[in-house]
């Protein structure tokens, strides 16, 4: 196995009995950052819900650290260490930043939960001024922070990201960004990221798959998608 994190053959999957996915192949290395880059409706956010375990596998294998995690449920997998930000965010509105954090803490069943704590605000010192501020009371960047704390005080080897720079202002973008990006290359922790937004692509330096009808159809590299045009009228309808 080596350096494989993540070996994804043949993926059928979707909702009921209708494929989205169809007979996909992926593979991720440990440390590896990955964007899923398409049109709407070819598959990205089914890619991560299988992945994830919130939806199961119609056919074919999804392998973590040389395993087969088909049919396991999402709890399970969080466990053997793959964190889910899906679009959205999924923070607890009504509980504040704090105890959103102490929520996901207490999942893990980690002894050490308060140090994790303590680094994310060393990591995030927007989530120590308003520990004790509701969820909902942030901003969209401040709650994208919040889901992307969450998710790393389970201590993931692979963190999966739906959309995370949607509706959130420039500035707060190119954050989250450079944030991905330091906890990819820092903490070793291979991510895959489904985003629209080149420029958040291009400045996390993330190796790019394009996806159409349910199938990975092209690797590169993030540049020559951001400056090849007529390939983004293809593939991302742009």
């Amino acid at each position: 196995m080596g350096n494989m994190l993540l070996e994804i053959r043949s993926l059928h999957a979707g909702y009921g009995q209708t494929s989205v996915l169809h007979g996909l192949d992926l593979t991720v290395q440990k440390a590896e950052m990955v964007s899923i880059l398409g049109r709407n409706g070819v598959g990205k956010t089914t890619l991560l819900r299988a992945i994830a375990g919130t939806i199961g596998a119609q056919r074919g294998d999804i392998r973590f650290d040389g395993m087969s995690i088909v049919g396991e449920p999402m709890h399970q997998r969080a466990r053997k260490g793959i964190a889910y930000v899906p679009q959205g965010r999924d923070i607890f509105p009504s509980l504040s930043v704090a105890d959103n954090l102490k929520a996901a803490a207490f999942g893990t069943k980690r002894a050490d939960w308060k140090q994790a704590m303590e680094s994310l605000y060393s990591g995030f010192p927007i989530l120590r001024e308003k520990a004790d501020e509701r969820g909902d009371s942030l901003s969209g960047g401040q709650q994208q922070i919040l889901a992307l704390a969450r998710a790393l005080i389970t201590r993931p080897s692979l963190l999966l990201l739906d959309e995370p720079s949607e509706g959130i202002q420039p500035s707060i973008v190119d954050q989250i960004a450079d944030t991905v990006k330091s906890i990819n290359q820092q903490d070793g922790i291979a991510v895959v990221v489904v985003e629209q937004n080149l420029e958040f692509v291009a400045r996390m330096g993330a190796h790019c798959r394009l996806v159409d009808r349910g199938q990975i159809v092209l690797q590169c590299d993030p540049e020559r998608i951001v400056n090849d045009a007529e390939l983004q009228r293809e593939f991302l309808g742009v």
